[in-house]
């Protein structure tokens, strides 16, 4: 295992990559891309990226298992139903959907590479680790919903 798996709390890392957004579109001008309706656009995806989270949050509480990313082996119960037949990682998946929002609103190329580079350091350093816990802690019946629903989309 690194030193950086799940050293940084998802949505902290979200904040981050946020305010690195921010900072390219404020220092980088040159790599403005603004086009008509890209705050509306931020906006529709800081909403939709709401629903997942809001959605496997509840889930979690209603099973009384941990939400806490950076204890997956503490999952008391496997999460499959609902939002997470559609996805492996509805939260990641809502918090990357927040970012493409901080992109839009930004206006600025930086973004998109710099929410790549989130999915990216996510799945590596997040994701694959929690994947190893759970595949160690529920067997067959985590590797089978692996087969069955994507990491992301």
């Amino acid at each position: 295992m690194s030193g950086l798996e799940k050293l940084i709390p998802p949505p902290l890392l979200a904040i981050l990559f946020a305010a690195a957004m921010w900072a390219c579109a404020r220092w980088l001008p040159d790599l403005a891309v603004e086009f008509a309706g890209h705050k509306l656009a931020a906006i529709a995806a800081v909403v939709v990226g709401i629903i997942p989270v809001a959605a496997a949050r509840s889930q979690f509480l209603r099973a009384q298992t941990t939400v806490n990313p950076i204890h997956p082996e503490r999952a008391s119960s496997l999460m499959t139903g609902a939002v997470f037949g559609f996805t492996r990682n509805p939260m990641y998946l809502g918090l990357a959907l927040a970012l493409l929002g901080s992109a839009l609103w930004f206006g600025n190329a930086a973004g998109a590479v710099l929410l790549a580079g989130f999915v990216g350091y996510l799945t590596r350093f997040q994701i694959i680790p929690e994947e190893r816990a759970l595949r160690a802690k529920f067997g067959e019946q985590f590797a089978a919903y692996e087969r069955r629903v994507r990491r992301w989309l």
